[in-house]
């Protein structure tokens, strides 16, 4: 079964309540007008600083967080307008990955009840099948029945991950929408996790939203990649072309920031770090105070995503010309 998800001019706004000292009540666009199609057995990337709005995206894409504006199409169905028992089929085939796998977890849980409690939730399966269709899903990401006895705090790190990816599969979902899945883990579990993502992938059809400030992992997984910055797409299109000819000045600095420069050369300088200017005017681009492209209608003037090829959106009035 093929499974296409299009989020069309997504936005997500808190709004925090007059208090002591504040009369009127203050609002926050965590995500501001994001669209973007993730087609069946893709894996779209999600990349940018910490507080983007990346965590916000994922979450919103799986209804744990109010949309203020905007669709979220699965399948056709328009998720923002389910409520409860309606929304609850879909819940099952939308499943989260936690960047941290142990906050996740119930420390009071054993392994076996970790990966079951869904199968009980989900399909109403008695204890007997339980167990042993719990033995199969630790398989399928590289453990053994050992494991089913011990408690979180008995596990390494990267057992810790797989035992999450174990749990987030038992549902049989069609999208995984993975939160930093390798961060906090060593170079060889990142490697070991990303083929196991891959080779899961290959296997099941998965539909992955992968959501990393590893830019690293990001051109490792997806197939294309999507930059926000302050809750602004400032690029998307295929990895491989934001990576080796970025458009946005902003993608161009985070590849810049890259340990190992992904190009012989790099892009250019990371500017992304001190503002070089003053307060951003409410109408002008959200990143011109730390671009040092900026000229004075990136002040005035917010850009919108323009196509450069088919597959290729930048939100800039002077992206970077490309390189070979």
């Amino acid at each position: 079964m093929t499974s296409e998800l299009r989020v069309e001019n997504l936005t997500v706004e808190y709004v925090k309540r007059p208090r002591l000292g504040h009369k009127e009540e203050r609002r926050h666009k965590a995500l501001d007008d994001v669209s973007f199609t993730l087609p069946s057995g893709g894996t779209l990337g999600i990349v940018g600083e910490s507080g983007c709005g990346k965590t916000t995206l994922g979450h919103a894409i799986l209804q744990m967080t109010p949309v203020s504006q905007g669709r979220i199409l699965w399948d056709g169905t328009d998720l923002t307008k389910l409520k409860g028992a309606a929304l609850r089929p879909f819940r099952r085939q939308m499943q989260l990955v936690f960047q941290d796998p142990f906050e996740a977890m119930n420390p009071r849980m054993t392994v076996d009840r970790i990966v079951s409690e869904p199968l009980h939730l989900a399909f109403g399966m008695v204890r007997s099948a339980q167990r042993h269709t719990a033995t199969e899903l630790l398989q399928q990401v590289g453990l053994d029945e050992t494991v089913l006895s011990r408690y979180p705090r008995q596990l390494s790190g990267g057992q810790r991950q797989r035992v999450a990816l174990a749990r987030a599969l038992a549902t049989e979902p069609r999208l995984l929408v993975l939160d930093e899945p390798t961060s906090g883990l060593d170079a060889s579990l990142q490697a070991r996790t990303l083929n196991l993502l891959r080779d899961l992938q290959a296997d099941k059809g998965f539909s992955y939203l992968f959501i990393s400030h590893d830019l690293s992992a990001v051109a490792y997984v997806a197939h294309r990649t999507l930059v926000l910055f302050g809750g602004h797409v400032m690029e998307q299109g295929p990895t491989a072309t934001l990576i080796y000819r970025p458009a946005h000045p902003y993608t161009a600095a985070l590849i810049a920031a890259l340990p190992v420069p992904v190009r012989k050369q790099a892009v250019t300088t990371a500017q992304a770090i001190v503002p070089r200017a003053g307060p951003l005017a409410s109408k002008g681009c959200i990143y011109c105070p730390w671009c040092d492209k900026a000229q004075p209608r990136c002040h005035l003037d917010a850009p919108i995503a323009t196509a450069l090829d088919k597959e290729h959106l930048v939100a800039c009035h002077y992206p970077l010309p490309g390189k070979p």
